[in-house]
């Protein structure tokens, strides 16, 4: 089984993903960006805020996708559980908060880039605005982070959007809640 846990900067992503490593001790852990070692170059250039335009941190995304999906999912998909930070979904929703290319367009690059092999299921774990902006303001803060909270609520929402784009069953979660009980809500779905 593949999964994702997505959410904006600050939700409790890697929190949750140390967790499930734990209950799925056999379970390979990987990252998107960041998963291969083309994926660290594509991190480190966006964390940064190297690339300029938004349609290049974009094919960035898709590059990193790509490979990702050669090197990492496809090889352990048939006999692993694989737990993911991030998917498709995250390139999805900051395109789509970008609105420089067409929901048609999105779906189909991504298709491209992944042999259409999606997550079987994502989690988001959802902040409010004001969880989001008291998490923040207790960080230093990355290329990302620093466009603001706005911007981050915009990408939480379109990471809805984008998992209705792409098809992929998407798990909504508080990310407020108490740790232990987040981690027990995905632990259930996931084996249900």
């Amino acid at each position: 089984m593949y999964i994702a846990i997505e959410g904006i900067d600050t939700a409790g992503k890697s929190t949750q993903i140390e967790a499930l490593s734990k209950h799925f001790s056999d379970a390979l852990i990987t990252k998107e960006p960041g998963g291969t070692d083309l994926g660290v170059l594509v991190r480190e250039i966006v964390l940064d805020a190297k690339a300029k335009s938004k349609k290049a941190e974009f094919l960035l995304f898709l590059a990193d996708r790509a490979e990702h999906i050669a090197e990492v999912i496809k090889p352990n998909i048939e006999h692993k559980m694989i737990i993911s930070d991030r998917s498709a979904i995250s390139g999805v929703a900051y395109a789509l908060v970008q609105n420089s290319i067409s929901k048609e367009e999105l779906k189909s690059f991504n298709d491209f880039a992944t042999d259409t092999i999606y997550p079987h299921k994502v989690f988001l774990l959802q902040l409010t605005k004001k969880e989001l902006e008291y998490r923040l303001s207790r960080k230093e803060l990355d290329g990302i982070e620093l466009r603001g909270s706005e911007y981050l609520l915009n990408i939480q929402n379109s990471i809805i959007e984008a998992a209705k784009i792409l098809q992929i069953d998407l798990v909504t979660i508080d990310a407020t809640l108490d740790r232990e009980k987040i981690t027990q809500k995905i632990i259930e779905n996931i084996e249900r």
